[in-house]
């Protein structure tokens, strides 16, 4: 009879280290299975102009947001940060139809644009300005890719009769066409921060924006400098959005003009 009730005690140890045991490998099933379906749900971003004043801002707030886990930047140089989360894509942007399987991404962030004056020729700024990123643009949303947010500028409008606005605004036009879920437009005044690449004219207005800035309040808010950082951190926000305004249908198309960047 001992030997009967040691052998039952035995019996049920050894069913309850079996049942813990499975519980800790279906417990460990569902943490995986709660990792890979986390990992499903972070987004890869895709930048171009990844390099300049906006793109690296918006490229280091995509590297810092729990959202993405891939961010792919299209650069003609491989650029000097480093991040587990970021992939490289190195082009001259001559023959994008080259690597336009590689442009996979759900949201697309262009911030590419240059001047007149370093591009060297309006024809040359127009290749920068407009074909390149409409050119990208096409191929992601061939791919898969549901939102697309653009750096422009104030005053972009199509009609316009001065150059660097009518490509900004022809670009938009373009953008809309292609019918993203989202085209989010950002229309910011002059870019206020750090740029590697010398711009004089520029770096002149830089220095009267900051030395007059008194003058921009009120009605003139909206002509104001606009952060670079300010512009980065709300783009990527945006980019979070799923459920249309009451007043929006899909596809959105939504343009941020510089005052409300700055509020």
């Amino acid at each position: 009879m001992l030997r009967s009730s040691t052998f039952l005690k035995s019996g049920t140890s050894s069913s309850n280290e079996l049942d813990n045991k499975s519980k800790r490998v279906e417990s460990g099933e569902r943490l995986l299975n709660s990792i890979l379906i986390f990992g499903r749900m972070q987004k890869t971003a895709l930048v171009i102009g990844a390099t300049g004043l906006v793109g690296e801002q918006c490229v280091n707030e995509l590297l810092n947001s729990v959202a993405y886990g891939k961010v792919i930047v299209l650069v003609r140089r491989k650029p000097e940060i480093k991040h587990r989360k970021l992939e490289t894509i190195i082009t001259d942007f001559e023959n994008l139809d080259a690597i336009a399987a590689q442009l996979k991404a759900d949201d697309v962030f262009c911030a590419m644009g240059t001047t007149i004056g370093v591009a060297g020729s309006k024809e040359a700024f127009r290749r920068v300005d407009f074909e390149i990123p409409l050119k990208v643009a096409q191929f992601a949303k061939q791919n898969g890719a549901t939102k697309f947010l653009l750096v422009s500028s104030m005053g972009a409008d199509a009609s316009s009769g001065i150059f660097y606005n009518k490509v900004k605004g022809e670009l938009e036009e373009a953008l809309k066409k292609l019918k993203y879920n989202w085209l989010i437009i950002f229309r910011p005044s002059l870019l206020l921060g750090d740029r590697k690449e010398k711009r004089t004219g520029e770096a002149i207005a830089r220095f009267a924006f900051d030395k007059l800035s008194f003058l921009f309040a009120g009605p003139l808010k909206k002509y104001s400098g606009t952060p670079v950082y300010v512009l980065g951190r709300l783009m990527v926000k945006l980019a979070q959005e799923t459920v249309p305004s009451s007043v929006e249908r899909i596809p959105v198309i939504r343009i941020i003009e510089n005052e409300e960047i700055l509020k």
